[in-house]
C-alpha cells in the first residue's frame, strides 16, 4: 500500500523558516518523481515544487522560487522542503504528491504551515 505522510509544520513568524518531510512507504521511491503542493484558505490546489527521480532535478513555481528548496534522501524515503523567509501568504495546508503517469496519483495527508507574528 502505498502511503505518504508528511511532518514538519507548524507556526512560525514572518521570515522565519520550517522544513517539512514526507515519509514514503509501499513503492519504490527512488524511482519516482516526487511534488509539493498546497492549498491555502480559501483557494484551490497550488504546484509549488517537484523533484525527479534518479539525479534529482528540481523546479519551482514563481512563487517560492529562491526561498523555498526540494530535496530527496532515497535512501530513507523520504522527500524534504526547506522553507525560508517565509511570508503570511505561505500559510496553507502542504501535501507531497507522487507523480504518476498523468499526474499526482497519491498524496498524503497534509501537514498545516502558519505564517503570522
Amino acid at each position: 500500500e502505498v502511503q505518504l505522510v508528511e511532518s514538519g509544520g507548524g507556526l512560525v513568524q514572518p521570515g522565519g523558516s520550517l522544513r517539512l518531510s514526507c515519509e514514503a512507504s509501499g513503492f519504490d521511491f527512488s524511482t519516482y518523481g516526487m511534488n509539493w503542493v498546497r492549498q491555502a484558505p480559501g483557494k484551490g490546489l497550488e504546484w509549488i515544487s517537484g523533484i525527479n527521480s534518479g539525479t534529482g532535478g528540481s523546479t519551482y513555481a514563481d512563487s517560492v522560487k529562491g526561498r523555498f528548496t526540494i530535496s530527496r534522501d532515497n535512501a530513507k524515503n523520504t522527500l524534504y522542503l526547506q522553507m525560508n523567509s517565509l511570508k503570511p501568504e505561505d500559510t496553507a495546508v502542504y501535501y507531497c504528491a507522487r507523480r504518476g503517469f498523468e499526474g499526482p496519483d497519491y498524496w498524503g495527508q497534509g501537514t498545516q504551515v502558519t505564517v503570522s507574528s
